[in-house]
């Protein structure tokens, strides 16, 4: 059976009318109304891998920390995944003001660890989140050698690595533990990939989280990933610091949280990304 008829077996009512959605790069994403006039909306069009089983948990996971709206999970097979449908709108004019604290009442949201039960993906790339037992407990080490190091190897791989990032990667190596030192946090929960892409308003004008590549982790690395790319708005960063106050030199350690994304990029779209990666990482060298 295709999607559709999968979906009105588990819906116990037919599909009326189905439509294309845009904005996804990796899955194909579409609303459906059932004869009741019931809305989903469905991705599919990714097959293997887990994919939708991994973004079903990452989404619950958000959940957990009641703070922030996520699409709920209605139904999951492993080649298509049913969300609940959320109609788009508009943000009023306190809408990143209240999506700061928001965001930050989400961090508040601690986990025993760092990392998470199951690696996911950002993006069409796998992230490492099933820790070491010396990354535990230990954030400087599960970032260097789970979001780091896993990014440069790959670039490796990928033909990517150039001798100016590989000379700076050897010297960041001696240098991290000094550079996020006095931010030391319990893990919380992370989106992983926010940016203005992977956020929603509904129609309500309330955010919506989407596309998650969630793990545990420092909250800094979550705020950095929401400056790259045009940033969000200033009253974002002041409410959620007024919210949760960000330990003293979290501006200045972004730029090490934000070489993970670039990193990714790199890898992800290729050479284009490879100047910044390499301004992101020996701007501390």
């Amino acid at each position: 059976m295709n999607v559709h008829e999968r979906i009105e077996v588990w819906a116990g009512e037919p599909v009326a009318t189905s439509g294309t959605v845009g904005g996804g790069c990796i899955a194909q994403a579409e609303k459906i109304t059932l004869k009741s006039g019931r809305e989903l909306f469905v991705k599919s069009g990714v097959a293997g891998n887990s994919v939708f089983e991994k973004e079903a948990n990452g989404l619950r996971e958000l959940a957990k920390a009641q703070a922030l709206r996520v699409p709920q999970v209605l139904y999951l097979e492993h080649d298509f995944l049913v969300l609940e449908y959320i109609a788009s709108g508009l943000g009023g004019k306190n809408f990143f003001e209240t999506f700061g604290r928001q965001f930050a009442q989400m961090h508040r949201f601690i986990g025993e660890s760092y990392g998470f039960f199951e690696d996911n993906f950002i993006g069409a790339t796998v992230q490492k989140n099933l820790a070491e037992e010396d990354e535990i407990f230990n954030w400087t080490k599960f970032y260097f050698n789970k979001r780091l190091t896993f990014q440069i190897r790959l670039a490796e791989k990928n033909g990517f690595l150039s001798p100016k990032l590989r000379r700076g990667f050897s010297k960041l190596e001696t240098r991290i533990e000094q550079i996020l030192q006095g931010s030391e946090e319990p893990p919380c929960v992370l989106h992983g990939d926010l940016w203005s892409g992977n956020f929603m308003i509904a129609e309500s004008g309330e955010a919506v989280l989407i596309d998650p590549a969630v793990y545990y982790g420092h909250r800094e690395a979550d705020l950095a990933m929401t400056m790259l790319f045009g940033g969000f708005q200033p009253q974002f960063y002041e409410a959620y610091d007024e919210a949760f106050p960000l330990p003293h030199g979290w501006r200045e350690r972004s730029n090490i949280y934000k070489l993970y994304n670039v990193l990714n990029h790199l890898n992800l779209f290729g050479t284009g990304y490879l100047a910044q990666a390499e301004s992101l990482l020996w701007g501390y060298l």
